[in-house]
């Protein structure tokens, strides 16, 4: 069975940082994502609907470059869940919100950077320009879906994350992390 891919790998008039697709979300947080149709999915939402099936994958054929947002994502939801899994105690919903926006805007690296877990997938961004847009961007995607992760994980009021959600916290999507 082959792994879900992005329905954005088509997406017109995309924006590329790199061979990575630059897509529209939909947020209340600053930064230079472009505004996504608010009645219509985005990348976000595609990332955690397909996270639980795709880590599941230990090999995942890029078709796009929509294809490699969506492993970043991927793997960004894989070190959140391991920083909820690792606190001392159980942390309710605004402690793990305050846990994974830290996570969400400490520093990280991007394609081309040394520690990179794909680069060899991955191109660099063509220029200091490109590569500051890309980080801003991802750092906004992160915050984006960070927020919208707790809201999943916390969805069934009990006070502590989903034991369906965290079951996938030991999951490692293509045998990688982004070490964050």
């Amino acid at each position: 069975m082959p792994a879900y891919h992005s329905a954005f790998n088509d997406f017109p008039d995309a924006m590329q940082a790199g061979n990575m697709s630059i897509l529209p979300i939909r947020t209340k947080i600053r930064g230079p994502a472009p505004l996504a149709d608010p009645e219509q999915g985005d990348i976000v939402d595609e990332t955690l609907d397909l996270f639980r099936a795709n880590s599941l994958f230990r090999n995942f054929e890029i078709k796009g470059p929509a294809d490699r947002l969506l492993i970043i994502l991927i793997l960004y939801i894989s070190d959140c869940l391991a920083k909820i899994g690792s606190a001392r105690t159980v942390p309710t919903q605004i402690e793990a919100s305050k846990m994974l926006n830290t996570l969400s805007v400490d520093n990280f690296a991007i394609p081309g950077d040394a520690g990179f877990p794909l680069n060899a997938h991955y191109a660099p961004p063509q220029s200091r320009a490109d590569a500051d847009y890309l980080r801003t961007y991802l750092t906004q995607v992160r915050q984006e879906l960070a927020v919208r992760l707790v809201e999943r994980l916390y969805a069934d009021g009990t006070g502590k994350p989903s034991k369906w959600w965290m079951a996938f916290q030991k999951r490692r999507f293509m045998n990688r992390s982004l070490g964050s």
